[in-house]
């Protein structure tokens, strides 16, 4: 078996491109697994959605963990998960006991251990913070093969590998299991007020009003607006709901709860798939109508509509393989965070990308709130994160990001190290000043530096 660093295409980076791959099925076959391993060391890999190569490890050994997938709901609505649990795995369980996830990103096929490894962050930042401030405990198995139970409580040196390991992208052992905690959520509907804002100041200004007594909080950004449009889109507030006013589907609460295989249903694989397509289709024309098109679909002010759960966390899942419609060259995600005095970086970005005409689809504004300053590779940090989505093959990304880079930095922001693929060691060291912390935490419980990947090599984690 192979994995391929394609991410890396087109950046003038070099590595072996294979590794060994092994899956397990329990912790108990990663010790002598880990005992045979070579120079190239050993990363785990959850559901690949990674954008960068994170969970890749050329020349070393990828370990799989799908088979550890089993998900229990606990009577106060905490959730025992195996980390190869997908997180489309645990919502019908929750949603059938009214409870949800206590923080999902963009998509519901993460893994429960790269949700940790990532410390993934949702849109409900500023008010829940990210997925790690969630957990219980976790189960690790360390370099020697033995399994620990970590959490935020306990002896100084385990406390201390709990934070390093959330957010720490697989570098300090493989996660196999873990307990955290849920929201409420009486019914599988969300109520959403939807808010079309002409330009970028209007935008952020709506964000910053309306997020106060809304628990989820995004906005769509055209990439394409020029101008007096730069920055233009479209903002979405929510809360769940807490009865349901939509007669097809069965509410949570009150009359007939459905089945969790019901639930699961809603929430099964995609309903299309995108082949793999030779030449792009994106492009600034057809990007260019469609953001048009999807703009002026919104309504200038709605409120109180109610949408079904997986529409509103989940769009992008609606389609599977979405990400070929770039090409065989792919993509690259640009995802930073900057606080609140750096907004105006926001615009620089924008203004940038949109000079060299790069064609996006995908820009997502979030607003932070307090980051989890126990973790010291978590990426949140008060402020603002904007994420866009701009084809690999354009000639003058590679100046332009690097440029964005600096800014970033200067505005006192980081790079988001689950969706990079092309930052240098400089850059991540200055964005994550508790990196040598980390990195002396990883010293003491892997001395050998068994567990690494291409990601950790290329920024010196």
């Amino acid at each position: 078996m192979t994995n391929e660093a394609v991410a890396l295409t087109g950046w003038g980076l070099t590595m072996p491109t294979r590794a060994a791959v092994s899956s397990i099925s329990s912790a108990a076959e990663l010790a002598p697994l880990l005992a045979g391993v070579g120079n190239r060391g050993v990363i785990a890999r959850g559901a690949g959605r990674s954008y960068g190569d994170a969970a890749q490890n050329g020349g070393g050994l990828v370990v799989t963990l799908d088979a550890i997938n089993d998900v229990e709901v606990l009577d106060d609505g905490d959730v025992v998960a195996g980390a190869g649990a997908l997180l489309a795995d645990v919502i019908a369980p929750l949603l059938a006991r009214g409870r949800f996830l206590p923080v999902t990103p963009g998509t519901r096929f993460v893994t429960v251990g790269g949700a940790i490894a990532a410390d993934v962050h949702g849109k409900n930042h500023h008010v829940d913070g990210s997925f790690g401030q969630h957990l219980r405990w976790l189960d690790l198995v360390v370099a020697s093969g033995q399994t620990q139970r970590i959490g935020p409580d306990g002896s100084p040196d385990d406390v201390a590998l709990f934070h390093a390991t959330v957010g720490g992208m697989g570098l300090t052992g493989i996660i196999v299991r873990a307990c955290f905690g849920s929201v409420e959520s009486p019914t599988d509907q969300m109520n959403v007020d939807t808010y079309r804002c002409a330009d970028l100041d209007s935008l952020m200004s709506q964000m910053v009003e309306r997020e106060a007594g809304h628990r989820y909080s995004v906005a769509w950004l055209d990439g394409m607006a020029r101008g007096g449009k730069l920055g233009r889109g479209v903002l979405t507030v929510a809360n769940h709901a807490l009865t349901n006013q939509t007669p097809t589907n069965h509410a949570l609460s009150g009359g007939t709860r459905p089945t969790e295989s019901q639930l699961a249903m809603r929430f099964a694989a995609p309903r299309i798939n995108v082949p793999p397509v030779p030449v792009s289709p994106l492009n600034r024309v057809t990007l260019a109508a469609f953001n048009e098109g999807y703009y002026r679909a919104a309504p200038r002010v709605r409120t109180g509509q109610q949408v079904g759960l997986g529409s509103y966390f989940y769009p992008l899942d609606l389609v599977g393989g979405w990400n070929r419609l770039y090409g065989s060259r792919g993509f690259v995600q640009y995802q930073f965070a900057v606080p609140d005095s750096g907004a105006a970086v926001i615009r620089q970005a924008l203004e940038r990308l949109s000079s060299i005409g790069a064609p996006s689809f995908l820009s997502v504004l979030k607003r932070f709130g307090a980051g989890n300053s126990a973790a010291p590779l978590s990426f949140p940090i008060a402020g603002w994160t904007l994420a866009i989505d701009v084809p690999a093959r354009l000639d003058d990304l590679g100046p332009i990001l690097d440029e964005l880079d600096d800014a970033v930095l200067v505005a006192g922001g980081r790079l988001y190290l689950a969706k990079d693929s092309r930052a240098t060691p400089a850059v991540i060291a200055a964005g994550y000043p508790r990196l040598d912390e980390f990195r002396s935490i990883r010293q003491g419980i892997d001395p050998a530096g068994i567990f690494t990947s291409d990601l950790a090599r290329r920024l010196a984690l």
